[in-house]
């Protein structure tokens, strides 16, 4: 089976969701055409360069470049660096009539992004009229969704409010979200976007069905919904006798006679004297003796040629070259200019402030939730990354309508994510999520986790340098441990001494016992001899030395080895006793 349709046989099948209850929009881009639904802008933006300012960037409906659902597509944006354009009428349009607003829908960002947005916008149902003129300039009632340019990283929710004495609109901007949401932009996966607006003028916004922002209408948006019932008078002008001086000179305050202002801060030292070797008709720089004037030079163009300066060399043992001036100190008669002390001001009235005045373009909106019609959504956006995809779209009265939608869809869509990348969130990512609303929590895991591994380093560190201390002091004595095993050649020397020390009469007791050994015996006795004569002889070998002196010395000691083998012998034979080792006379000689 080819590699394609192995993978595709492991990827769950996908099934269009299909809406539980009403819904004023609903797409899930189960159709690779994009019409009749989806318009594509034929706009051009005003005051820009006629090379950009058409809306003629690409779209595409097409699954996604690492589909975790086979046969899931959705609406991608294929260009970068261009202006894009799309927009698609609601099924019914929607009117705050005292049910909730919730816009919802999935953005994936497949390569990152560097500069550009994801937002959607409801365009206003009476002036999207024409969607083939879609673009910057057409009113919209609500934007919301991800937006990034360099490091800083945007969630909109802005909605247009119309005055109700003048009939102008203003922006009102939400706060900025709480949590953090940088990841939702780098880690290339689907993120649920959604956005409630509810009758009771209050919002929520849900990342992934997680709450990170809400508030209120009337206060979380910038600038208020309803202006200041009092401004600033514009006319008003602080009085020319207003005094905000708080302390003043004393006006009685009179300057000493003895009170000399024109002594100076600073005078010469009188006392000082040159130092001794001061080299006075030397200067500090002199000309370098060893430069040439440039075979280039041009006395017209570049001006007359002088040597470069270098220090003096007679100066750097000297304590000074050049004239000897007398240093200054401070001058004990100065006193500076006399001041008058500070004293209250018995005319000081406080700072002064512009009146306020009722505003004439106060008013008081208290449902500012009753924005205008919604009659379309659309996509206008500048990226600099391409390939962003976007699926799922619903728009909706009903938030458990919304839910259940996600929950066909971007929910199943999430688990498949998670398992083709064979795991979801790493340790340290759901640390950092944890703490990003807890920054206590820091605390907590510090004392929890790093205090312990500290003090286990520091004991297993104690522990080995005092082993080491006390095996380097065991070193440095000749007591004997419980680990040092004797070598075989001092057990024979123990086993020799131990015979020695045996009285007459256990050897003779000894040696009767041994005569009743039979030939077999003796025969296994000579064995064992011959076999210890030959690595002896095999040493005597080894020794020889190509010097005449070495070589008697060798047959003198091989003579003297075969003497005391003879001995052993007759020893061995006249006392008849096979249990005494031949190895051990051979040490006792040595």
């Amino acid at each position: 089976m080819p590699e394609e349709q192995q993978e595709k046989s492991f990827k769950p099948e996908y099934k269009p969701p299909k809406p539980s209850g009403d819904v004023h929009f609903a797409e899930s881009f189960d159709s690779a055409d994009l019409e009749p639904r989806w318009i594509v802008s034929e706009a051009k933006k005003d005051d820009t360069d006629e090379a950009i300012a058409k809306y003629d960037g690409k779209w595409k409906i097409e699954e996604a470049q690492s589909n975790s659902l086979q046969g899931d597509m959705g609406l991608v944006l294929k260009s970068r660096a261009k202006h894009h354009a799309i927009s698609a009428r609601l099924d019914s349009t929607y009117r705050f009539s005292g049910k909730p607003l919730v816009v919802q829908y999935e953005v994936k960002f497949q390569n990152g992004i560097e500069c550009g947005g994801a937002y959607v916008k409801l365009l206003t149902a009476e002036t999207a009229t024409d969607l083939e003129t879609f673009g910057d300039k057409m009113p919209y009632t609500i934007m919301f969704g991800p937006d990034k340019c360099g490091m800083d990283h945007k969630l909109h929710f802005i909605f247009r409010h119309k005055h109700p004495l003048k009939g102008t609109f203003e922006e009102k901007h939400a706060k900025k979200p709480s949590g953090k949401i940088e990841t939702y932009f780098t880690d290339k996966k689907s993120h649920l976007y959604t956005l409630v607006v509810f009758p009771d003028n209050t919002f929520e916004i849900f990342v992934d069905q997680e709450m990170v922002n809400s508030g209120s209408l009337l206060e979380d948006v910038s600038p208020a919904v309803n202006p200041p019932a009092e401004i600033v008078d514009p006319d008003d002008k602080k009085p020319s006798n207003w005094d905000e001086r708080e302390k003043i000179p004393d006006p009685d305050a009179e300057k000493p006679e003895d009170w000399d202002e024109s002594e100076p801060e600073m005078i010469i030292d009188t006392d000082a004297t040159m130092p001794e070797g001061w080299l006075e008709e030397e200067s500090e720089l002199m000309d370098d003796p060893d430069a040439e004037r440039p075979s280039d030079w041009d006395d017209e163009m570049d001006g007359e040629w002088e040597p470069p300066k270098i220090n003096n060399p007679k100066c750097e043992s000297a304590p000074g070259c050049g004239e000897w001036t007398p240093p200054k100190i401070k001058n004990p008669k100065y006193k500076g200019k006399w001041k008058a002390p500070k004293i209250d001001n018995p005319e000081y009235k406080g700072k002064w402030k512009a009146r306020t005045i009722p505003n004439p373009d106060f008013f008081e909106d208290k449902t500012p939730y009753k924005m205008t019609d919604i009659s379309a959504i659309g996509l206008e956006l500048w990226t600099m990354t391409e390939d962003i995809y976007f699926d799922n779209f619903i728009i909706t009265d009903d938030k458990a309508v919304a839910d259940q939608w996600a929950e066909d869809s971007w929910a199943i869509k999430r688990v498949a994510e998670q398992s083709s990348s064979g795991s979801g969130k790493s340790l340290v990512d759901a640390i950092v999520d944890a703490t990003n609303d807890r920054p206590w929590l820091w605390a907590v895991f510090a004392v929890v986790v790093v205090l312990p591994m500290i003090l286990i380093i520091v004991y297993c560190c104690v522990n080995r340098d005092s082993s080491a201390k006390i095996e380097d002091l065991k070193k440095k004595t000749d007591e004997p441990s419980p680990d040092d095993e004797p070598t075989e050649e001092e057990k024979t020397e123990e086993n020799i001494e131990e015979n020695d020390k045996k009285p007459t009469e256990e050897i003779i007791e000894d040696a009767d016992m041994s005569a009743a050994g039979d030939a077999s015996t003796t025969a296994r006795k000579r064995k064992t001899k011959s076999a210890l004569e030959q690595p002896e002889k095999g040493e005597e070998k080894e020794a020889e030395q190509p010097e005449k002196g070495k070589e008697k010395e060798a047959g003198n000691e091989a003579n003297d080895e075969g003497d005391a083998e003879n001995e052993a012998e007759q020893e061995s034979t006249s006392s008849n006793s096979p249990r005494k080792s031949p190895r051990k006379k051979t040490v006792r000689k040595e």
